[in-house]
């Protein structure tokens, strides 16, 4: 599975404040915004996803088709494709998506720990 970009997607409770703190840490404004409530944080090829009130919990998540600076690659495995190779490994999915569609989509699914894994392509 070609997985593209991991980040670590964080639920918070205070966007201002968790803003403050990875900046403090050496973190860097990538994308999104305060009014949007999230914001893509960056240091070196570290990417840290700061999500207030989007969901309920922390996540790993892979973004097929983009390297750590949202460039597209020139070969990735569509989300499609790891959802059905997912399947028949007998990975259960929380969230599926429509095998036939095209583009954009994502799919949820967790590890042995209950540790949430998101798989969404933008592209």
């Amino acid at each position: 599975m070609k997985s593209g970009a991991l980040s670590v997607s964080l639920f918070l409770n205070d966007l201002a404040k968790s803003r403050s703190f990875y900046q403090n840490i050496g973190f860097e404004k990538f994308t999104g915004g305060m009014e949007i409530n999230y914001l893509i944080v960056k240091n070196g090829n570290a990417l840290v996803g700061l999500f207030q009130g989007m969901f309920e919990n922390n996540k790993l998540t892979f973004n097929p088709g983009w390297d750590e600076n949202v460039n597209t690659l020139p070969e990735f495995d569509d989300v499609r494709a790891i959802q059905n190779d997912l399947k028949e490994k007998g990975v259960e999915l929380t969230n599926e998506m429509d095998e036939n569609g095209n583009g954009h989509g994502s799919i949820v699914f967790s590890d042995p720990d209950g540790n949430v894994i998101l798989i969404d392509q933008h592209i």
